[in-house]
């Protein structure tokens, strides 16, 4: 049965220090339980409450009373239910977080070695197009250097050509002159003798034709 000295001897301040204690039950302890409310027995007074009704009363109270015990056992059970849902999502919030972490390096690394690579190719290719460049630039100067050395060689022979082209003009016209001279000196040792007024006029006439013969000649060929 309910005994008031009992609960008149825990007192506020036992509360409280053992709130802040933090070593309070999981479910506070109840002076009062729904039993002792159905079975309390007051004592008969002279000028006391109608028995009837406080018994009434206790037993509506203490269905209260028991309901509300029960809806915090179901409220606290509830509580535990979430905290527990909660702590799973900060456990996978947190595996989520190292995943990404990981993620995140992963991407950085890939991401430097790709550039270092980049770098590299890119450094490579510079290479053999410089040295590429300077093999062809030497082929280049080599080229042009043959071809100046061509160019010499050919006014060389162009003008030995030439030289020898004058050369055999000349021999050529040398042979006509004698030729023509042979032939005058034939005619004259068969042609009487002319004054010698008129011997300049038959050269010149004689000179004239061997030239337009020699000329003939040269259109022929």
């Amino acid at each position: 049965m309910f005994d008031p000295a009992l609960s008149a001897s825990r007192s506020p301040a036992d509360t409280r220090k053992q709130d802040i204690s933090g070593l309070a039950p999981a479910r506070p302890t109840m002076n009062v339980s729904p039993l002792d409310l159905r079975q309390q027995r007051f004592r008969s007074s002279v000028r006391g409450f109608d028995k009837v009704e406080v018994t009434s009363f206790l037993l509506a109270v203490a269905d209260d009373y028991e309901q509300a015990l029960r809806e915090t056992d179901r409220l606290r059970q509830e509580v535990s239910r979430l905290e527990a849902i909660v702590a799973e999502h900060r456990e996978h919030e947190r595996s989520l977080k190292t995943t990404l972490l990981a993620a995140q390096r992963l991407a950085d690394d890939i991401k430097n070695t790709a550039e270092q690579e980049a770098r590299r190719i890119t450094r490579d290719a510079q290479s053999r197009s410089d040295l590429l460049l300077e093999k062809t630039q030497a082929r280049l100067e080599d080229i042009q250097r043959e071809i100046d050395g061509m160019k010499l060689k050919r006014r060389d022979v162009e003008t030995t050509i030439e030289s020898t082209i004058q050369t055999l003009r000349n021999t050529l016209e040398y042979v006509r002159e004698q030729e023509a001279h042979e032939r005058e000196d034939k005619i004259l040792l068969h042609r009487p003798k002319l004054p010698d007024t008129q011997l300049p006029e038959i050269r010149m006439a004689e000179a004239q034709a061997a030239k337009d013969d020699a000329a003939g000649e040269e259109k022929a060929r």
